[in-house]
């Protein structure tokens, strides 16, 4: 643009339809009027220069309207651009005691500052927000404990379903490995495992618990044997409920069988109603051979086939956990479970311990009333040879 002319490119306006031109007209004076173009020469400079302005001029009046900095931090009420402040009427204050301190407001860039000098450590940042992370979710009541079996076992009336499912009594071995005299112990096959039927553990369970309770309250003498690895402490723990006896190392072959031979150092005593040791007898126990268990708990009887073969020939009723691969007929009053898993070994040794409990504590109470499920042993007959059923020295007064 140069001189206030409008400079085109030639090839536009050969694209561009032409507009015919008028012929410019003269007047009285004999001068040609201007024309459209030379109109458009003046006018659009000028259009320029207004927007300038007033852009420029609106800028201007937003500056003059605006308060200082200084006093814009200090200033507590909201205004509007474009209205003028008006001071608020003045009101009746009540009398200030000089002992409180009027609220001012504060400066935000001293609030920033003290606020960045408060600032927390790293550490004390983790401690809030661990404080803060623990108040969430919820207060978990009850949950389960592993030792809780062993500290505190279920009694046999409380004998649930579901107790047995929590504890993988149910689960057996590949169907490849199965006994088929377990059939009716089996409630169906899982991917190539055999599901044993809790109804029938369950009911099984229960009548070993009452055999237990039964030998224990008849004052007869119960053996507990595990000897896998981690049983010890189960075993244990029902021994001493059913104040029995445990074994949780290798079996001793000819423990029963062979018993004035292996078991002759072990120590026996004389005991009445109330369980209170006589020791005046103990002089006549020196000749007498080793007792033998009334009734003998197994939790792994596949390990322990010589125990049970001993027992047999003894004629000493047993109680064995039996797996879908172990034999049931090796054991007088099988429990059919899974025999692999300590909790639910610990479970089963738990609830026959808190059995053998309770026929104790009948037993104990029938002896204080003077009553007895027993026929108790005199002096006479303790004294007396138990293989010839004479007094000492009997034999050669009779020859």
């Amino acid at each position: 643009m140069q001189g206030g002319e409008i400079q085109t490119n030639p090839k536009w306006n050969n694209r561009r339809p032409q507009a015919p031109t008028a012929k410019p007209d003269k007047s009285s004076s004999g001068r040609p009027q201007p024309s459209c173009q030379t109109h458009l020469r003046f006018s659009i400079p000028k259009m320029i220069v207004r927007k300038f302005c007033m852009r420029q001029s609106r800028q201007l009046l937003a500056v003059s309207r605006r308060a200082p900095i200084s006093t814009r931090f200090q200033s507590t009420i909201p205004t509007t651009l474009g209205e003028p402040v008006v001071p608020a009427p003045p009101q009746e204050s009540e009398p200030i005691l000089q002992s409180e301190p009027i609220p001012r407001a504060e400066n935000p860039l001293i609030e920033m500052m003290n606020a960045q000098s408060q600032a927390k450590t790293p550490a004390q940042q983790e401690e809030s927000q661990r404080a803060k992370f623990h108040k969430l979710g919820t207060s978990v009541k009850t949950s389960y404990d592993p030792e809780n079996i062993l500290r505190n076992p279920p009694k046999p009336s409380q004998v649930t379903l579901e107790m047995l499912l929590a504890a993988g009594t149910h689960l057996g071995h590949s169907t490849s490995r199965w006994n088929p005299q377990n059939s009716r112990y089996i409630y169906g096959i899982r991917e190539g495992v055999h599901i044993i039927s809790l109804d029938v553990t369950a009911a099984y369970l229960r009548r070993a618990a009452k055999v237990v309770e039964e030998v224990a309250a008849r004052g007869g003498l119960i053996l507990f044997a595990g000897t896998r690895k981690g049983q010890k402490r189960a075993v244990v723990k029902a021994a001493e409920l059913a104040k029995g006896y445990h074994i949780f190392e290798r079996w001793i072959p000819g423990s029963l069988t062979n018993g004035e031979q292996i078991l002759g150092h072990c120590e026996t005593r004389v005991v009445n109603a109330l369980d209170e040791e006589l020791l005046e007898f103990k002089a006549d126990l020196a000749d007498r051979p080793s007792l033998k268990p009334d009734l003998v708990v197994c939790l792994n009887p596949l390990e322990n086939v010589v125990l049970l073969h001993e027992c047999g020939l003894n004629n000493v009723p047993t109680i064995g956990i039996v797996d879908t691969d172990a034999d049931p007929t090796r054991v007088t009053y099988p429990i059919p479970s899974n025999d692999d898993s300590l909790r639910a070994t610990a479970l089963i040794a738990g609830i026959l311990g808190r059995a053998g409990e309770a026929g104790q504590v009948r037993r104990l109470k029938m002896a204080r009333e003077g009553q007895t499920t027993y026929k108790p042993v005199s002096a006479t007959e303790l004294r007396l040879d138990p293989f010839t059923g004479l007094p000492p020295g009997g034999e050669a007064q009779k020859k």
